[in-house]
């Protein structure tokens, strides 16, 4: 069903006549306010299905338009223009073009998954939103966040040494999002934890920055982990139609 609520009018599209009659009756002014015929020129059919291949998109296809994500969404509440259930629906009608024009707010869900437990379909929307931020992204529409690369750099040091630890993590992602190391609350951090905390897990934790130790027999597992990515990896890009990334893993291995 086409949604025709005013505030999901763009501007651009009201056109107003300051003179005009039509059969004898003058509706010069607000009365001539016009919707412009909008026109489709992307149209993409498989918009729906590429959400759908990402995670937390997977159950996008049970929306019935209610608005109840909408409607009890933390964000929404500050800034009317973030509508989750408008852009559901533009994902199922394949409407990209329309879609990418709030491509700068779509990320700015805050995963209070208000709209999760609202929702009467099990649509889980904030998963949506999520897949949605990742999908402009891997199509690059917009730049990686940097929750993308703390994930990436969280993940990376977990399948590599099946531990987690923060300072490295914290370390490797300031380098990848190009941000200074030492920032006033890291300095304040590093202060109180040289005051309070023990002489020995101040050295474990700056030898474990240094050494990077391994779980024990981790090479098995990390290898049937990386296994399992990069074979999810390749199932999404070629739901994306993004070749780049469509490359199997085994060819990695065999060059």
């Amino acid at each position: 069903m086409p949604i025709h609520e005013k505030s999901l009018i763009r501007p651009e599209n009201l056109k107003t006549h300051d003179e005009l009659v039509i059969d004898g009756v003058d509706v010069s002014g607000h009365w001539s306010t016009f919707i412009e015929a909008r026109v489709v020129t992307d149209y993409n059919e498989a918009l729906e299905e590429e959400i759908a291949a990402l995670p937390g998109g997977e159950y996008i296809h049970r929306c019935w338009q209610c608005g109840s994500c909408t409607n009890s969404c933390t964000v929404n509440a500050i800034n009317p223009d973030f509508n989750p259930r408008y852009w559901i629906y533009l994902i199922r009608m394949g409407m990209e073009s329309e879609l990418l024009r709030d491509k700068d707010i779509i990320w700015q869900c805050v995963s209070c998954n208000k709209c999760t437990y609202a929702c009467p379909r099990d649509v889980f929307p904030e998963g949506v939103m999520k897949a949605t931020s990742h999908w402009l992204e891997l199509k690059g529409h917009t730049p990686k966040s940097p929750s993308m690369h703390f994930d990436e750099v969280f993940t990376e040091q977990i399948v590599k040494t099946g531990k987690i630890e923060e300072s490295r993590t914290i370390r490797r992602f300031f380098a990848r999002t190009k941000q200074a190391l030492m920032q006033d609350w890291m300095i304040e951090m590093t202060k109180r934890m040289l005051r309070h905390l023990p002489i020995g897990m101040l050295t474990r934790m700056g030898l474990a920055t240094l050494v990077a130790p391994r779980t024990s027999n981790w090479g098995a597992a990390s290898k049937a982990m990386q296994e399992y990515i990069d074979e999810q990896e390749h199932e999404r890009a070629e739901a994306l139609n993004l070749a780049a990334l469509a490359k199997r893993p085994e060819q990695d291995v065999a060059a």
